[in-house]
């Protein structure tokens, strides 16, 4: 683990999300809170919009944080919105600013997904049967949506950001227009069936809708009209076993499905086919979301066992251990709780990018000289690292129940020509 941001959430994490750039990070859950992380390179360049677009309720919002800084709650005013030089070989590693760069409050219930437009707009949805409208420049809510049941998922419309779709446990799919603040379209599934996960897929052209009782649903992005579906119950001796989705997720024309039988499901959506399924994380009563790294090569997902649960998409033969296994995979123990949701970062190019500046400026500045054995054995290690661009990079973050929140990477080892994933 490279950075702890744990002392802010309280209860569990059930959500998080980084912008289309890669810079922020959304976090909310049990509190109804939600929470914009940023990465140190970008501080300055968010910090600015803040200011420039909203100066009174800046000056505001750090007068309160002034007076809550004793509680903990936001932070030090001075570090929440100064940005420090790196002072030790630790803090190079730490990719984002210690304390959010802003938290937007009004749900008054849990939050059950986030996400972003490319523009910097935040969508939030909860248990209080809305979804709100926010952006990192305002303090305020912008705009609320009312619904009639709990908003388990949300998505931005990948062809035009000015519309969203939800979905709700009153069995209901929403197309809303933003600027209009209605539902141009909706549908209705079939009594019973409860929405538990929405998103877009096919460049936007479908929109996949998951269900309480193991249906993925396919509808038109435009008039929702449907258009086929995946039957994922499974059917035992004398029974048949139910299969709540409790994720999805879309690269290029893969689908991924998360279902509380502890196992996800990788589909094409060209022709529905399954193209591999996989096993090993636990998830028998949480909503727990399986994702794709930022180029498909990985699948993350937390687990009720405590673990991060890692699967490879793509296999090279002469490596692969067992011949025709696409299902392997590799797990640590992370956290002392459920872990909630676990994220790839979508650019981990820029996050490495701004680390080997960080390791740079530190050994080059008069403050390299190191004030222990400790430190000085730290930087030893850090002047023989060098970040290989063509190596595998990725960035993890994960959250559990408990509200703790932990960065990971796949820090450099000091040995020539080696690269591994480590979670310490």
């Amino acid at each position: 683990m490279v950075q702890d941001l744990s002392k802010f959430h309280v209860g569990a994490v059930w959500c998080m999300n980084f912008s289309d750039c890669g810079r922020l990070l959304a976090t909310a859950g049990q509190d109804s809170v939600i929470r914009i992380w940023v990465l140190k390179s970008a501080f300055k360049h968010f910090s600015d919009m803040r200011a420039r677009y909203y100066v009174k309720s800046f000056i505001e919002d750090d007068k309160r944080s002034l007076r809550m800084g004793a509680s903990g709650e936001e932070g030090e005013a001075g570090q929440r919105y100064s940005s420090s030089p790196v002072n030790s070989a630790d803090e190079v590693w730490s990719p984002f600013m210690p304390n959010p760069l802003c938290s937007f409050r009004g749900h008054s219930s849990d939050v059950l997904d986030v996400c972003w437009s490319k523009n910097y707009f935040v969508l939030s949805s909860s248990m209080d049967r809305t979804v709100r409208l926010w952006h990192i420049s305002r303090l305020e809510c912008l705009c609320r949506f009312q619904h009639c049941d709990f908003v388990t998922s949300i998505a931005f419309s990948v062809k035009d950001d000015r519309y969203f779709i939800s979905g709700s446990l009153d069995g209901k799919i929403r197309l809303w227009l933003i600027p209009e603040k209605k539902v141009v379209n909706w549908n209705e599934l079939d009594e019973g069936q409860l929405v538990t996960a929405v998103t877009f897929v096919k460049n936007g052209e479908l929109v996949a809708v998951g269900t309480y009782n193991g249906r993925c649903i396919f509808y038109t992005s435009d008039k929702l009209s449907y258009h086929a579906q995946i039957d994922l119950r499974r059917y035992g001796f004398k029974r048949h076993i139910m299969c709540k989705i409790t994720g999805l997720d879309s690269y290029q024309d893969k689908l991924l499905i998360t279902c509380n039988d502890s196992r996800i499901r990788l589909y094409d959506v060209r022709d529905l086919t399954l193209v591999c399924k996989y096993r090993g994380f636990t998830n028998r009563s949480s909503q727990i979301r399986a994702r794709f790294s930022h180029n498909g090569q990985f699948i993350i997902a937390g687990s009720e066992d405590c673990m991060v649960y890692m699967w490879k998409t793509r296999f090279d033969s002469n490596t692969l251990p067992l011949p025709g296994r696409k299902d392997r995979s590799r797990h640590w123990e992370t956290h002392q709780a459920v872990v909630t949701s676990a994220v790839f970062a979508p650019k981990p190019d820029v996050i490495f990018a701004q680390i080997e500046r960080a390791r740079r400026r530190l050994l080059n500045s008069d403050q390299s000289e190191a004030n222990d054995e400790d430190e000085k054995h730290r930087k030893s290690q850090l002047s023989q690292v060098s970040i290989d661009t063509k190596s595998v990079q990725e960035l993890i973050v994960s959250a559990d129940f408990s509200g703790v929140i932990s960065v990971f990477l796949n820090k450099p080892k000091v040995v020539a020509g080696s690269s591994v994933f480590l979670p310490t």
